[in-house]
């Protein structure tokens, strides 16, 4: 059994499978749709049921407002049908060269960024091009089937392998592997699968307006892989980073990130810190990270914002930026780092 979804404005019309989300059935179809994280946990993925019957699962409930929820707005990573469908949802269309793939890597490099982020680097298979866009993510699909999703930290254009920034999670299967001493230690030449590319979070680049990048932690990664594309194809809008972390170690590129304002003009970079201890020596911005840009930019309305890291971040700066600064609520673009343990927070 399968049933009919029909999308606003665009008028694309796509099956999908009892049991299957709508944006699985959507990506089955090869059309696009506004997501993120995939569990819920980052409302990437909001749109509006103008008619049919669906399951919610729980996790709308915990994420939309009540408002939100009263004028049928839904995630579609989590919404089954339980009949022929009509939503309502900006559409996005990637290149019909980019295919999400699943695809054996080859571990060429483990390389301590912080004491507890480690760049991972993955030989891609010789003569066989992996084409994404900057600000995308893969899953690395384990041996019991299980998938932990890393954004990749490099842009298209570079030839040669991935890289992603893994931060350990303590007790996590994959990065205690990753992170791991002896014989659960993850060994050179090793061979991981994953699957992608994912994720609607790239830049928009059929737009003039300013750019302000947001990311916590290892949400940076994304981020690079974007500041790359636009040095590599010359973008002149006005760019602004705000970087955030509890400590200034876990800026743990903030040199990079400096350097960048050489060599991309109108690129700015204000690195914040959280919860600094006298012992950092650190003298530049604390706070938190969305709440230095409201002070900078208390006016956001004519520009774009691209958030990465974690979800409670992402979703306090969805939240005011819109609310008190004037952005539109389709300007905003995330991708919220959902852990197992979010999840089960968002599932109980």
């Amino acid at each position: 059994m399968s049933f009919q979804v029909a999308v606003q404005p665009s008028g694309h019309v796509f099956a999908v499978a009892a049991g299957q989300t709508v944006l699985d059935g959507a990506l089955a179809a090869g059309l696009v749709i506004p997501y993120g994280c995939r569990t819920g946990g980052c409302s990437s993925c909001k749109g509006r049921v103008l008619a049919g019957e669906y399951d919610a699962g729980p996790a709308p409930a915990q994420t939309l407002t009540v408002d939100e929820l009263g004028a049928g707005y839904t995630l579609f990573c989590q919404a089954k049908p339980l009949s022929d469908m009509q939503i309502e949802v900006s559409e996005v269309r990637l290149a019909t060269d980019i295919q999400i793939r699943k695809l054996p890597v080859r571990v060429i490099q483990r390389e301590p960024l912080a004491a507890d982020v480690m760049r991972l680097t993955l030989q891609l298979p010789a003569g066989d091009p992996f084409r994404f866009h900057a600000g995308q993510y893969v899953d690395v699909i384990l041996r019991d089937g299980s998938r932990r999703s890393y954004s990749m930290a490099r842009a298209p254009h570079v030839d040669g392998p991935l890289e992603l920034h893994i931060r350990h999670m303590p007790g996590g299967l994959f990065t205690d592997h990753v992170f791991g001493a002896g014989a659960t230690q993850m060994k050179d030449r090793e061979i991981l699968r994953l699957e992608g590319p994912f994720g609607s979070f790239h830049l928009r680049e059929e737009s003039q307006r300013p750019v302000v990048l947001l990311a916590s932690g290892t949400g940076f990664a994304p981020v690079k892989a974007m500041v790359e594309h636009m040095i590599h194809v010359g973008i002149s809008r006005p760019v602004v980073l705000y970087w955030g972390g509890r400590r200034p170690s876990d800026l743990y590129q903030d040199a990079l990130a400096r350097e960048w304002e050489q060599v991309l003009p109108g690129f700015r970079y204000v690195p914040v810190v959280s919860n600094a201890q006298p012992e950092d020596g650190w003298q530049g911005r604390t706070g938190f990270v969305h709440q230095a840009i409201m002070q900078d930019m208390p006016d956001l309305s004519g520009s774009e914002v691209y958030a990465c890291g974690a979800p409670a971040m992402v979703d306090a700066a969805r939240r005011d930026f819109v609310a008190q600064c004037g952005l539109p609520s389709d300007a905003f673009y995330a991708d919220a780092f959902t852990s197992l343990a979010d999840t089960a927070v968002q599932a109980g």
